[in-house]
């Protein structure tokens, strides 16, 4: 078992002020795997006075320089990549070679386009004789989450850094190895000594703290919107910036001249990827009414291909989700499907019969699901696809719309016209048109109750930057 007791501040590796020692669980089988240390709001106090003092020097630097420093993390990053798969891959549970090409690629993909944005990233510009200058916000706390933890650090790291900000990170408790040796990645690329600080603990100690502290310029959160909603309450008394990409419960239309064979296999495919652990899986599909039976059969035969077994092993496709709090919750609202009187169409409750050890979950697929159904508005974060019928287009849009997240939303249709128009009409940050790939490139972040603010590329750049005004800069 190894042991991660330290917190990275001021540059060094410290000891707790306080010793709370927990276990880091491989949900594969169960077993505590390795040891870290939860802070107090002792740690995160050192913490914040540290990204303080290092704003005063590292707030100044030019572009050029901090330019040359992202290359160097994104050097560092790449060598470490093995290391960083493996963590990620133990602590929660993606198999093995996802975890290096998906979750320690994606990170790579923001370190290396924040690095593109910032060479052509202009800070300054005249209107009139004024002149209109971003500036970086100052001292920002960062919580992260255990499902994708290195696209989440990475993206909100990079630009923090770009901007000329400094930082502390509060990692998920659940997920903290990953970190553990982005910190050292960090510390060997050479950022200055209080630039970037990294605390473990809960969400109500330390994330509290953060939150809540009048040091802290800005929080940047990725999580529940329970807790995304009790960070923006404890930041509300010092009024700082609050950045917050939180849930959903993304809709994915399938319009009857899609071709079924194609569009339902491959939603259910971006359903269960990271093993349903995506806050924009498409979990929803919309399929016509008196398509609803063949849809439910595609499903159900795609369901039935994903291998479940352990991260380690080879050929698993799907993991186990990350711990037996999210098992549980899972199998409680498969239960409620079932109880309310979807149609299960592959799955179901319990483990893989071949599996009697760690958090595995059948893939499972409900059809006959009606939107009043728990399935169909509670985010399950689990490989679990409802399927609903509709009558008319106007009855798909109102029903996707029928949620308090706005995260994101899938669009399937032959005529691209007929999907623009669907997309301009659904009220989500970002929509994906016949399954298109990825992109570093583009805002991502979410309406109503999936959050504010954005992130990726310059979008995240911005969020991280304050707009000041020059007045009389230029003679009249």
């Amino acid at each position: 078992m190894s042991h991660e007791l330290k917190f990275y501040i001021d540059g060094a590796w410290v000891d707790p002020t306080v010793r709370k020692v927990i276990d880091v669980i491989d949900p594969s089988n169960e077993d505590a795997f390795a040891q870290i240390s939860l802070g107090s709001k002792a740690d995160v106090d050192k913490a914040v006075a540290a990204a303080r003092r290092a704003f005063e020097t590292f707030g100044f630097t030019s572009p050029a320089e901090r330019l040359e420093l992202l290359r160097r993390v994104v050097d560092i990053y790449k060598k470490r990549s093995k290391d960083l798969a493996l963590a990620v891959s133990r602590e929660m549970g993606a198999p093995r070679q996802f975890a290096l090409d998906s979750q320690v690629g994606i990170g790579l993909a923001h370190l290396e386009k924040i690095v593109e944005v910032l060479k052509g990233f202009s800070f300054q510009h005249a209107k009139g004789t004024s002149m209109v200058v971003k500036e970086p916000i100052g001292v920002v706390g960062l919580i992260t989450p255990w499902n994708w933890p290195l696209n989440q650090i990475t993206c909100k790291v990079g630009p923090a850094l770009a901007a000329g900000c400094t930082m502390v990170l509060k990692p998920s408790e659940i997920a903290p190895l990953d970190a553990i040796i982005f910190a050292e990645i960090l510390d060997e690329a050479g950022v200055p000594a209080g630039v970037f600080n990294l605390v473990n603990g809960d969400g109500p100690t330390v994330g509290e703290a953060l939150s809540s502290h009048p040091d802290i310029d800005m929080m940047s959160f990725t999580g529940s919107t329970r807790a995304g909603i009790l960070v923006a309450k404890s930041a509300a008394d010092t009024v700082k910036r609050v950045a917050q990409e939180l849930g959903g419960k993304s809709a994915n239309i399938l319009f009857p001249d899609v071709d079924f064979s194609v569009a339902v296999p491959k939603g259910v495919a971006n359903c269960f990827g990271n093993s349903g652990q995506s806050c924009n899986a498409p979990t929803r599909m919309f399929v016509p009414r008196d398509r609803h039976d063949e849809a439910a059969e595609y499903a159900r035969v795609m369901a039935e291909t994903f291998v479940v077994g352990p991260a380690d092993t080879p050929g698993t496709k799907l993991g186990p989700v990350v711990s037996q709090v999210q098992y549980d919750k899972i199998q409680a609202l498969i239960e409620s499907g079932i109880a309310e009187g979807a149609t299960l169409v592959a799955g179901g409750p319990g483990r893989p019969a071949d599996l009697n050890r760690g958090y595995y979950i059948r893939p499972t697929v409900f059809a006959n699901v009606t939107p009043e159904m728990r399935i169909a508005r509670e985010e399950i974060f689990g490989p679990v696809l409802a399927i609903l019928p509709y009558d008319t287009v106007e009855d798909a849009i109102r029903m996707a719309n029928d949620t308090p997240y706005g995260l994101a939303a899938y669009v399937q249709s032959a005529d691209i016209e007929t999907a623009r128009k669907a997309a301009a009409r659904l009220r989500a940050g970002a929509v994906h048109i016949n399954y298109p790939a990825w992109d570093a490139g583009v805002p991502f972040g979410g309406y109503k109750q999936s959050g504010n603010g954005r992130e990726y590329a310059e979008y995240g750049l911005e969020d991280f930057l304050e707009t000041k005004a020059i007045l009389g800069y230029e003679a009249a």
